[in-house]
């Protein structure tokens, strides 16, 4: 494959990638042997994931982070201090292998514990 770059009629640059004809299925081959693998599973892909134990407080607290309150808000229903609420959640993100909260919240939706 290469790159193309062209201007549009409103002067913006679009780069556009072609790929280009294989010669031979030798070259071919040779390529994809040298593709790295996916690490990832099929199961994983289509929605079967490894187990992560969370309590029931780290769940209530994603639950109440999902409602869309501030953290002093929320630290302020579970009766905990704003500075507590965050290094747990960041303890959650850590567990989950995640960057951020919004995230821990989709990963608990998504495995429909919240």
């Amino acid at each position: 494959m290469f790159r193309t770059h062209m201007m549009r009629e409103d002067g913006v640059e679009q780069a556009t990638l072609v790929r280009r004809p294989v010669e031979d299925q030798s070259t071919l081959q040779h390529r994809e042997n040298m593709v790295p693998l996916q690490t990832r599973s099929r199961e994983t892909a289509l929605g079967q994931y490894p187990p992560v134990e969370l309590s029931s407080e780290e769940i209530e607290l994603l639950a109440e982070i999902a409602t869309g309150v501030t953290t002093e808000v929320a630290a302020r229903h579970l009766e905990l201090s704003a500075r507590t609420l965050r290094r747990r959640i960041r303890n959650i993100c850590d567990v989950l292998g995640v960057n951020t909260p919004i995230e821990a919240v989709v990963w608990a939706a998504r495995r429909q514990l919240i």
